[in-house]
């Protein structure tokens, strides 16, 4: 089947809806699986946490300096000169997008917003009257084409986005300079559990690195914002007792990519006592759905499916069941809101603590864990197409078997309470994706 080609899609976001909290246990003829089972709590105290804290920046820096020279993060090319920052001009469209136009709103600076959350999140927060203005670097990492289609829907809700990159400080320095942002949602990072294993200076340079850059600019500006910023269910890493909690110990990773975003945690935590920023993470479980990343399972089956390739489903020792919680893209837009939103404020003053600050870490997942395998039934039915299945075995390249988030927390704190079943989520993204790549099918969905 000819290979479809991108179309930039006027189709508007999908709405929301709830259910029930569901229980997933690991396969029990997976002896791997028992292994690892446990109920290992951290020890609350300061004195604990800063030790694995600095045990695990220790071993990820150690990592890095012992590492090889690797490609630099993948980026557009002559990224300054094809769209230079500053003037009187550009200084105009970033005020005016950041200005909020509700009594109650925010001023939010949204990192990464040409990204699959970025975008939902970006949208949602102007469609309420808050004030959002955009960063994201336009790598190459997967299809800018798609970065910028979303792009150019964020352009269409009034966000104006700045090509630039996190770790490039002047540049963060003058948008605060220009705009008093009362909140950062920080999603940019570089994505992929796979993708560290060819290139795992990149990881390092977005993820620890450019939030280093980002937290040492917010607490030195006046007033210093509220931070929220995407972590990830990753950080179980080998954890398997089910369903994972906020209280659970996460020092297994089994990737670069956890590792990262393990240490980033701890450094939010340093910030925070140290320069008194108000930091929320947010550990994301598979969130999918309409313009979302092609290197997701859910996305690259239905362009296989479509193109009448073979599909390789992984399986766990001894024929386990490899599953995940699967999280519509707008239920979690409404966690990261709902973050936001009770954010308290950052009490230090010129990177100076004033007062204890608050510091909050919730999952955002379905609580339904469903086998990757079903997944991919129900892709069939709703495509109409049988894939070519492969059954292999989960490799040791960074992928878990299963996740599973306990939600009680952010239920409790933010509300949050996800509604929509993979079945309803996988039909509004497959709607999107042959409206996107191929509209002449449009008018059958």
């Amino acid at each position: 089947m000819t290979q479809l080609k991108p179309i930039v899609s006027h189709s508007h976001l999908d709405s929301i809806p709830s259910s029930a909290a569901g229980k997933f246990k690991a396969d029990k003829s997976s002896s791997s699986t028992s292994t690892y089972i446990h109920r290992l709590r951290f020890n609350s105290s300061l004195q604990k946490l800063t030790l694995w804290s600095f045990l695990f920046l220790v071993a990820v820096l150690f990592f890095f300096l012992l590492s090889p020279p690797s490609p630099p993060p993948p980026r557009r090319k002559n990224l300054q000169s094809t769209t230079p920052w500053g003037g009187s001009d550009w200084e105009r469209r970033v005020r005016s997008s950041a200005r909020v136009r509700s009594k109650t709103g925010l001023s939010v600076l949204v990192t990464g917003a040409a990204g699959f959350v970025g975008t939902h999140v970006s949208i949602a927060l102007k469609r309420r009257g808050d004030g959002v203005l955009g960063l994201d670097n336009f790598n190459t990492y997967y299809d800018v084409a798609l970065k910028e289609s979303r792009k150019s829907l964020l352009d269409r809700t009034g966000v104006f986005v700045v090509e630039g990159d996190i770790n490039d400080g002047v540049l963060l320095r003058k948008l605060f300079d220009v705009v008093a942002f009362t909140h950062v949602m920080h999603l940019a990072a570089q994505a992929g559990v796979r993708y560290a294993m060819q290139n795992p200076n990149s990881y390092i340079h977005s993820n620890i690195a450019g939030f280093v850059s980002l937290l040492e600019v917010c607490k030195s500006v006046n007033p210093q914002p509220a931070i929220v910023w995407a972590s990830s269910s990753s950080v179980y890493g080998l954890n398997s007792k089910v369903p994972f909690s906020e209280k659970d110990r996460t020092d297994h990773p089994a990737s670069l990519y956890a590792a990262t975003k393990k240490a980033d945690e701890a450094i939010a935590h340093a910030y925070n006592y140290i320069h008194g920023l108000s930091i929320t993470g947010l550990r994301f479980f598979t969130v999918y759905g309409p313009w979302g990343r092609p290197d997701m399972a859910y996305f690259f089956f239905t362009k296989d499916i479509l193109e009448g390739k073979e599909i390789s489903v992984f399986e766990g020792p001894n024929h386990g069941t490899v599953a995940r919680d699967f999280t519509y893209i707008d239920d979690v837009v409404k966690g990261c809101l709902a973050s936001l939103d009770t954010a308290k404020k950052s009490t230090g003053s010129g990177g100076k603590k004033k007062g204890a600050a608050q510091l909050r870490i919730f999952n955002l997942g379905n609580t339904k864990p469903v086998p990757v395998s079903k997944l991919l039934s129900i892709l069939e039915k709703l495509l109409k197409v049988k894939a070519k299945r492969k059954v292999v075995s989960l490799p040791r390249n960074g992928d878990v078997q299963f996740t599973h988030a306990n939600i009680s927390l952010a239920y409790k704190e933010l509300g949050y309470k996800p509604t929509t079943n993979l079945e309803t989520g996988l039909k509004k993204f497959v709607k999107w994706y042959v409206g996107y790549y191929d509209p002449k099918k449009k008018s059958a969905w």
